[in-house]
């Protein structure tokens, strides 16, 4: 694509995609300054723990994991691996196929969860949903769905 065909954002786009990436900047790291300073955790390993938490017998593939985490499958190994170090999570052999591993939240990894829940949930009501009114929460909602990854909506948990 040349100069010429290159469809460059009006003024009012310019303007949007800027605040967005600011807005954007300053709650993540509001998120991962919490999460680290009290919980001692990157926002990575919480959201880990999250999806584990959640999931039957509270155990996932790791295929399964990477994809629902957002995280690449050697990303996310390495994060499983730290998280074995603490023994927070283990990983085991899936029986239905032997290439395939299932990453399992232990006892202590759910215990850490869920002291750190309280602390990330009113980081992120702070940060982002005390600012805005019940109708800009609808509207984020949509347009992060219209925003779509790998063919679904946006669904990491913050």
């Amino acid at each position: 694509m040349t100069a010429s065909e290159t469809r460059w954002l009006s003024a009012d786009e310019q303007l949007a995609w800027r605040t967005f990436l600011t807005a954007c900047s300053t709650l993540f790291t509001a998120v991962e300054g919490q999460l680290q300073d009290e919980a001692g955790i990157p926002h990575g390993y919480y959201e880990i723990l999250v999806r584990l938490s959640e999931a039957p017998g509270h155990a996932l593939r790791m295929t399964q994991l990477a994809e629902a985490s957002t995280s690449s499958k050697s990303r996310l190994s390495h994060a499983i691996a730290r998280l074995e170090e603490r023994g927070w999570v283990e990983r085991l052999l899936c029986p239905t196929d032997r290439r395939g591993q299932i990453a399992r939240l232990t006892d202590a990894g759910f215990a850490v969860l869920e002291a750190a829940a309280p602390g990330h949930v009113e980081q992120v009501r702070a940060s982002l949903f005390d600012k805005i009114t019940p109708e800009q929460v609808e509207q984020l909602r949509a347009i992060m769905a219209a925003i779509e990854v790998g063919g679904e909506a946006c669904t990491t948990l913050i």
